[in-house]
């Protein structure tokens, strides 16, 4: 595992050197937390860092990934009080559903109540959902526990002037990915888009921003498929969302 996270450090080294631009602003310093169930996440991070290295924002990354394939873990990397110092914004893109344990799960919810903004992808909805405290969905600003089928699903804007969604197809269908149910929006959240149920025609959330103690939180319960992370828009969507979650804004 050492090896894995040492390989995308270096790879990351050279997405930033690569960004570099002649007015050197200060980059985000971003911490991409990833691994767990269900998911190719070697070629989500590639494409995730690849994205972000076309934007003109730059951004540093350092990448952990630890916890194995399972859907239970308690990663290494969070045991450190101080594992989320430094960093601008920390995208989870995890998947441990059933990792249950409230004094775990608080020392990374605390971390981003005090004020370390937040970028949450697809499985990062359903992890710790055996957990009985609500810490973390608090954090993600919705409640999911189960998903549908897996479909082409049409998305649409409920916030068009929001800058994340600046850009965005006025029609837009994703790659086969999977529709999250939506038990619960938190009272922070502000919903960005949605996608329409092909079972019942109800209407989920699949993209918002949270506010949660003093952290921003951007969403997205698309990202299941490698076509999904080979897709230009959601990529682009997560970089913007990245950035926004970072700095506020986006240009």
């Amino acid at each position: 595992m050492t090896s894995r996270i040492a390989l995308y450090s270096l790879f990351a080294a050279f997405v930033s050197i690569g960004t570099i631009h002649a007015d050197e602003a200060k980059p985000i310093r971003a911490l991409l937390i990833t691994s767990g169930c269900c998911h190719n996440y070697d070629f989500q991070t590639a494409q995730l860092l690849d994205a972000a290295a076309e934007h003109k924002t730059r951004i540093e990354w350092k990448i952990v990934s630890e916890g194995g394939t399972g859907t239970k873990a308690e990663i290494e990397f969070y045991l450190n009080p101080d594992w989320a110092k430094g960093f601008d914004v920390v995208v989870h893109n995890e998947c441990f559903a059933n990792t249950a344990n409230p004094e775990y799960i608080r020392r990374i919810t605390a971390a981003h109540k005090a004020g370390v903004h937040a970028v949450v992808i697809h499985c990062a909805m359903h992890t710790y959902r055996a957990a009985k405290i609500d810490d973390w969905r608090e954090l993600l600003g919705v409640t999911s526990r189960k998903h549908e089928h897996k479909s082409k699903y049409p998305v649409k804007v409920v916030a068009k002037d929001h800058a994340i969604m600046k850009g965005f197809p006025a029609k837009y269908t994703t790659p086969t990915d999977e529709l999250y149910v939506i038990e619960k929006l938190w009272p922070n959240t502000k919903v960005l888009a949605t996608s329409k149920s092909e079972r019942d025609e109800k209407e989920h959330a699949v993209m918002w921003t949270n506010t949660y103690g003093k952290a921003r939180v951007f969403g997205t319960t698309y990202g299941h498929s490698n076509d999904t992370f080979s897709d230009p828009v959601f990529l682009r969507t997560v970089v913007r969302g990245t950035i926004w979650a970072a700095t506020g804004s986006v240009d």
